[in-house]
């Protein structure tokens, strides 16, 4: 991991104000515009109150791939268990090349509070999800080889990251080791992060490639102690029921530090 170049995304869940495909777009033109490098949308396909409405992060991302040349983009994070794994190879190579080669995929287990596994008939079980996560992202890393054509334009793969909540134990730690990046949620402090990134150095052992630590702050927050830490990304992180304007006033300000 690298964190001379640290880079800075926002971090939106499409929701209620911030539900509708124009909207998306047009933040993200404002946060190419304004000198971010990333626009990373919640995945979900229904939420607890009090949220009411809901986007489809995939077809929106794929609007904004149309509208950017520069922003690095994906959902953050997509349970894998509820997917078929042939569709979402398809679906992320499609992005990938629409936008030039500008998809990140962020991907978990998910999670059953917001309630959206077990009311349509998917895997509730923990283990089960680890399960079908880690066999899907090897199936996702085949289709991507060349098991599907054509195939993305990044190379060697589509970069893949691997969020895990605090305190992170070895299972997920060693997920994310494995793929490019590792998104700990929940962190109470730069120092666990920087705990974090001992832990994913140790996993890694002598591997060389490129490896993403990404955290979110909140607006307003400074990114540098987080920088300092480890992270590699910093993205700001909306919460729930925020206002359209006011995202848009935030993203315009810029990243700052």
């Amino acid at each position: 991991m690298t964190t001379a170049n640290a880079k800075r995304g926002v971090f939106l869940p499409p929701f209620d104000d911030l539900v509708e495909p124009e909207t998306l777009v047009d933040l993200a033109r404002s946060a190419e515009r304004s000198g971010w490098d990333g626009f990373f949308l919640w995945d979900h396909v229904t939420y607890r109150s009090p949220v009411e409405s809901v986007a489809d992060a995939w077809i929106a991302l794929a609007a904004i791939a149309t509208v950017t040349e520069r922003l690095r983009f994906g959902p953050m994070v997509t349970p894998l268990s509820r997917r078929r794994i042939h569709k979402v190879a398809r679906e992320t190579v499609t992005l990938d090349r629409l936008s030039g080669g500008r998809l990140t995929l962020g991907v978990g287990l998910g999670s059953d509070r917001n309630g959206e596994l077990e009311p349509f008939g998917e895997v509730v079980d923990p283990r089960e999800r680890a399960r079908l996560l880690d066999e899907g992202l090897e199936r996702l890393d085949s289709f991507w080889a060349g098991e599907f054509q054509p195939r993305p334009v990044q190379s060697p793969r589509i970069p893949v990251w691997v969020a895990g909540r605090w305190p992170t134990r070895r299972r997920p730690l060693q997920r994310a080791a494995r793929w490019d990046g590792f998104f700990p949620i929940e962190l109470p402090d730069p120092g666990a992060l920087a705990t974090v990134a001992k832990e994913i150095e140790e996993a890694r052992g002598p591997r060389t490639s490129p490896f993403d630590l990404v955290v979110e702050i909140g607006p307003g927050e400074e990114a540098a102690p987080w920088i300092e830490a480890g992270a590699t990304w910093v993205l700001t992180s909306f919460d729930l029921g925020s206002k359209r304007a006011d995202v848009k006033s935030r993203i315009e300000s810029g990243p700052g530090d």
